[in-house]
């Protein structure tokens, strides 16, 4: 891959950036049309990342509609078990799984024009089997509850919450909070800009 062949090019001292857009796509592809972030690219870059000498942080954009959670949680997990400084800057918007990624870098920073949208795990379409169904999708959520806790400064009560309140989103269950909100309810570390998550990678170095 590319971008793996350029890990070997950079300059000591040096930070990577890496982009995780529109929806992550996972073992379900996406139509062709849609911007999506493939995971099975994004996890070996990781660990050429950690494995790098010459690396000394990873800055992480994040504008994320979504998308495969299974997919998006194990990116998410090897970003939280990375020895690498990491800060991540959401830009735009985190969607969904785009939550539970934002917080798994050491340091989370939000735009201040940025929003973030935090819903339970949803399932569109009719499904068979609808009781096993809802208890798959109850342990799904159960997951990135805990691991959005786990990594953040939210409590559970205000995430649950975020997920379930029923007065924001027109036909839907959630919440969409802007980036002073996500400050203040501890689910990102602070407001910041692209300099402000260089500035923390570099004090790093």
């Amino acid at each position: 891959m590319d971008e793996l062949k350029e890990l070997a090019a950079v300059k000591q001292g040096s930070i990577h950036c890496l982009t995780i857009v529109g929806q992550i796509e996972g073992h379900q592809i996406l139509p062709e049309d849609a911007k999506a972030t493939k995971y099975e690219h994004i996890l070996p870059l990781l660990a050429a990342i950690e494995e790098s000498e010459e690396i000394r942080g990873l800055l992480i954009l994040l504008n994320t509609m979504g998308g495969d959670v299974e997919a998006g949680l194990a990116i998410a997990e090897m970003i939280a078990g990375m020895h690498t400084p990491t800060v991540s800057l959401v830009l735009g918007g985190g969607h969904s799984i785009g939550v539970p990624l934002a917080a798994a870098a050491q340091c989370s920073m939000i735009a201040p024009s940025a929003a973030m949208t935090v819903h339970p795990v949803r399932l569109n379409g009719v499904v068979i089997g609808v009781p096993q169904t809802y208890n798959y999708f109850a342990r799904i959520q159960e997951r990135i509850v805990r691991f959005v806790t786990e990594h953040s400064h939210i409590s559970r009560e205000d995430y649950l919450r975020l997920m379930t309140n029923t007065d924001e989103l027109a036909n839907d269950v959630g919440s969409v909070i802007n980036g002073e909100e996500a400050v203040h309810l501890g689910l990102i570390d602070r407001l910041g800009t692209l300099s402000d998550a260089l500035h923390w990678l570099h004090e790093r170095e």
